[in-house]
């Protein structure tokens, strides 16, 4: 057998599927520690966050198996997915976290001037590695620090957020607008050096 290590997520699927377990070992080797990380940023809890690790792998391994996988995009991306979908089962069937309406100050959000953030974005994005900011992101509704995780520590495309989150595009940048807008009025307040 050729050196699994070298291979693409996509031969290791393909391989998987065909009968070869050690495949998946590679896989989960691969991308168990990031998964994990953005499963524990959406659950909060770590005894949750490893249920719905060890669902999303056992959802992957099914859908694998039956052959519904379809490569539509990255493999880690696909897990995000599933993780994100079980992470909202979760929080429906324990009613702790409330439910986010899709369109809350939507026609604000595109109507603000406040809008024009691409600076602090960018500076934002520039210090993604600064304690100060993961700590002032995890103040932001759950929603928003979702997006702005995948987008400044995951490097995921909006489209590619759009898909993992189940929401439109349009949707997609609107939170992440109005993250930035809270991020923003959170800087001035707290009268940190961040913005540019």
């Amino acid at each position: 057998m050729s050196n699994l290590s070298a291979m693409s997520d996509h031969q290791l699927v393909e391989l998987y599927a065909s009968g070869t377990d050690q495949a998946f070992d590679e896989l989960l080797a691969r991308h168990q520690e990031h998964l994990f990380a953005y499963i524990m940023r959406l659950a909060h809890n770590e005894d949750q966050a490893n249920d719905i690790f060890q669902e999303t792998f056992i959802k992957a391994i099914t859908s694998i198996r039956s052959g519904q996988y379809r490569t539509t995009g990255k493999f880690c991306a696909w897990l995000m997915r599933i993780a994100h979908n079980i992470t909202i089962d979760c929080a429906r069937a324990n009613r702790n976290t409330p439910q986010l309406s899709e369109d809350c100050q939507h026609d604000m959000l595109y109507n603000n001037i406040q809008l024009s953030e691409e600076g602090f974005e960018r500076e934002l994005l520039r210090l993604s590695d600064n304690q100060t900011l993961y700590n002032l992101v995890s103040t932001l509704p759950q929603a928003q620090q979702e997006i702005v995780h995948l987008r400044f520590w995951e490097g995921l495309s909006f489209k590619e957020i759009a898909a993992i989150t189940d929401v439109s595009i349009n949707t997609a940048l609107g939170r992440m607008r109005y993250a930035l807008i809270n991020l923003r009025r959170i800087v001035n307040e707290r009268e940190l050096n961040i913005a540019v």
